[in-house]
């Protein structure tokens, strides 16, 4: 059996100096860009980590590349289209089943046509982005029970995204304006699903008080070679190519959820947010109580779930 497919092998696995142990890590989007990132930095610090993508041939590949930098590499590749939340359930049930983690990162993200809508009649934006993690993030705190868990949710831009409230109401509501370009129209879906993913953060922690596990969100930076913009159109497709040479690469957006996941500065720290390794202040309309109330609980409704945990 090849080493990592099943996380077995031989010889010692060092641990991060310092680092809060991760035994068991979950990051969603780990086939490239921050999440494999994400994954290789966790791997090297001695946690199993578990791979989740939605092509079992870009699993495979991603789990080649990490073991090749990090040949101690214990991994697990689950695959799963989080665009799906039949899929979504089904893996959180998976995972559920094994020993529970002590990270979960939450990476995966999407630019699509606000148009595109995916067999359950989700907007794909909407349901990758901000659905999949709502219902993941919610489905594993039973499996996890009383033990000591970090849940890191990949954001945006705090300053960009200020200009993109939610509507807690309709959180499925297609992006009005008048005849916005549909590059546009699709960076605003994004946009509000990153919002929603803040929004998220403050209303999963606050419900998770007294436990042991803590909600932290972070924003990446803006990278290239993430491929999140592959199936945008107009504007913002044709501009991210021209831009990408000037980004850093994935390594430096992998840092801060990183450092979330294993640094005994934010082990206790719970319902932030975070830009460089430091607390960011988002926009009043991701933090106010009622409307993260509102959200989660019109969420709840989308998903088939109760408003509580």
């Amino acid at each position: 059996m090849e080493r990592g497919e099943q996380g077995q092998g031989q010889g010692q696995r060092p641990r991060g100096a310092g680092a809060a142990e991760a035994r068991r890590a979950v990051v969603t989007g780990a086939t490239g860009g921050i999440g494999e990132a994400v994954a290789r930095r966790l791997a090297a610090r001695g946690a199993t980590v578990v791979l989740v993508g939605r092509s079992d041939a870009r699993l495979d590949r991603a789990r080649r590349r990490i073991l090749a930098a990090v040949p101690h590499a214990e991994l697990r590749t689950e695959r799963a289209d989080l665009s799906l939340l039949s899929e979504v359930r089904e893996l959180a049930a998976r995972l559920g089943e094994q020993p529970p983690p002590d990270v979960v990162v939450s990476n995966a993200a999407v630019i699509a046509p606000p148009d595109d809508v995916t067999s359950e009649g989700l907007q794909r934006t909407l349901a990758t982005n901000y659905l999949a993690p709502y219902v993941l993030l919610r489905s594993l705190v039973g499996p996890i029970g009383g033990r000591r868990a970090r849940f890191v949710v990949v954001g945006a831009s705090p300053t960009v995204l200020a200009r993109f409230p939610v509507d807690v109401h309709d959180p499925a509501a297609a992006p009005g304006g008048r005849r916005p370009a549909p590059g546009l129209k699709a960076f605003t879906c994004y946009a509000r699903s990153k919002n929603m993913n803040t929004m998220l953060v403050h209303a999963l922690a606050d419900r998770l008080k007294g436990s042991r596990i803590t909600v932290n969100g972070a924003h990446p930076g803006i990278i290239k070679g993430t491929g999140i913009g592959e199936d945008s159109l107009g504007a913002l497709k044709s501009l991210s190519p021209l831009l990408n040479p000037f980004f850093p690469g994935p390594d430096v957006g992998a840092d801060t959820p990183a450092w979330l996941a294993t640094s005994p500065e934010t082990e206790h720290v719970t319902g932030r947010f975070y830009v460089k390794r430091r607390q960011a202040t988002t926009a009043p309309h991701t933090t106010d109580p009622a409307r993260c109330d509102t959200l989660w609980i019109r969420t709840a409704e989308l998903t088939g779930l109760p408003p509580s945990l």
